[in-house]
């Protein structure tokens, strides 16, 4: 869809609008995030627990695939297209910190996807945060580097 637009701002407009909808859907994610925090009780039988967790597993997968299937690879084409070599360089360093904390997330939902049973949640929430945390900061600055510091050749 993006590839076949003609212009700089044509084509790498629209990315501006995929990059805001996964930020919003980041910020939905950290919310939820948040929320299992208040989760106190361990209660085997509490549905509404069990549930929370299993959204919160549902939303972050979506965002994790959302940004290693949309959002890196459009951030890396439009670094490409404006041979941006330094900006290519440091995406790729932050994709190996991004790729570190995959298999964090992955694990995270693996567990709660198939366990009912959420007495180490605290612990693990906390792991995942510092994981989250650094996963977001990198994610950040790829965007700057590789989209934001490109804005002014897509108003020329």
């Amino acid at each position: 869809m993006l590839e076949n637009c003609k212009s700089a701002q044509e084509r790498w407009g629209g990315v501006s609008n995929l990059i805001d909808q996964w930020l919003q859907e980041r910020q939905e994610m950290l919310v939820r995030f948040c929320s299992l925090g208040d989760i106190r009780t361990f209660d085997v039988d509490d549905l509404a627990h069990r549930h929370k967790v299993k959204a919160f597993c549902e939303i972050l997968v979506d965002y994790t695939s959302a940004g290693h299937f949309e959002i890196y690879d459009q951030l890396v084409r439009e670094g490409n297209d404006f041979q941006d070599s330094d900006g290519l360089k440091a995406a790729n360093e932050l994709l190996e910190t991004i790729d570190g904390t995959t298999q964090k997330i992955l694990d995270f939902n693996d567990k709660y996807l198939e366990t009912d049973d959420l007495s180490t949640l605290t612990i693990d929430l906390s792991d995942l945060g510092e994981s989250l945390s650094s996963r977001m900061e990198a994610e950040d600055t790829m965007i700057e580097v590789l989209h934001t510091a490109h804005r002014d050749k897509l108003t020329s």
